[in-house]
């Protein structure tokens, strides 16, 4: 097994191939701040991606030249995702981690551009600042945005069960949401309690006025795209809207995980998300 594949605290660089491109991207796993590590729901958000880019709405003919705002960046994986499939992004987050964000958007752009001489493959990302409620912040970004992304933006784990399922109810009381099926995600990146979500704004939901406030540009079929477009080749396993509660179904999955290992052993995506919580549990413990 490659060295780098375990996210360990001595692990600085993360290589990831995304949509044929192999990237690389820094981190810091002992930092005190969460923005600095490669988590994995963005690895399974850009493989997803990837899986379903050849067709439907998230093909480069169709995404070229829309703009997109990735919250929470980090270390930016989703937003290259997102540019590599010809969108415009800024991908932001909050001071302390933008140093390492915009390292990596520069590194990343510039090995794209010197393998690809002439290519127009890549939209554009940039890296700003956004400290969520600061009017001038939201203003330099220059809303709206055809799509907004994010992964673990509020956090990488589920702690309680109970908040989990209020926020579920709060997207249900102002989007349309959906769950995305796993049959979508890549068969290898996807995790029982890594889950995604297509949300889009529909003035039928929640309060009509409140709605057309916030739909500032909207697609052709009448309804702004949140975190992920909805894709016109889904199944309708689980509709717009009918979200249900996941919950206790996540915590379930993931407490029986170990009992299901194919062959009673990790694979390496496995083995790099057990490594990366270890990682983090482990920063402050001092070896004597």
């Amino acid at each position: 097994m490659e060295a780098d594949r375990l996210n360990s605290p001595s692990t600085s660089v993360i290589n990831l191939e995304v949509l044929g491109h192999q990237l690389q991207f820094s981190q810091d796993p002992n930092s005190k701040h969460l923005g600095t590590t490669v988590w994995d729901a963005s690895v399974v958000f850009v493989k997803y991606l990837e899986k379903n880019c050849r067709k439907g709405r998230f093909c480069p003919s169709k995404l070229k030249g829309k703009r997109v705002i990735e919250l929470g960046a980090g270390c930016g994986v989703a937003g290259f995702g997102m540019a590599l499939l010809g969108c415009n992004v800024i991908t932001t987050d909050q001071i302390e981690v933008l140093p390492l964000l915009k390292r990596n958007v520069e590194w990343n752009t510039s090995r794209i551009s010197q393998m690809n001489p002439g290519s127009d493959l890549l939209g554009s990302i940039q890296a700003v600042e956004l400290d969520w409620g600061n009017e001038d912040h939201i203003k330099a970004v220059a809303p709206p945005f055809d799509y907004i992304i994010g992964t673990d933006v509020l956090g990488y784990e589920i702690r309680s069960t109970s908040v989990h399922e209020e926020m579920l109810q709060m997207w249900k009381s102002n989007f349309n949401v959906k769950l995305v099926p796993k049959a979508k995600m890549d068969s290898k990146y996807q995790h029982p309690s890594i889950q995604l979500f297509v949300m889009g704004v529909d003035s039928s939901v929640g309060n009509t006025e409140r709605a057309a406030e916030r739909i500032d540009q909207q697609n052709e079929d009448g309804t702004k795209e949140t975190k992920l477009e909805k894709d016109e080749n889904d199944d309708n396993s689980n509709p717009a809207g009918k979200v249900g509660d996941f919950s206790g179904q996540i915590m379930d999955e993931d407490s029986l995980l170990a009992t299901r290992l194919p062959n009673g052993k990790l694979s390496e995506w496995e083995t790099r998300r057990y490594g990366s919580m270890a990682a983090r549990l482990l920063r402050d413990v001092k070896i004597t």
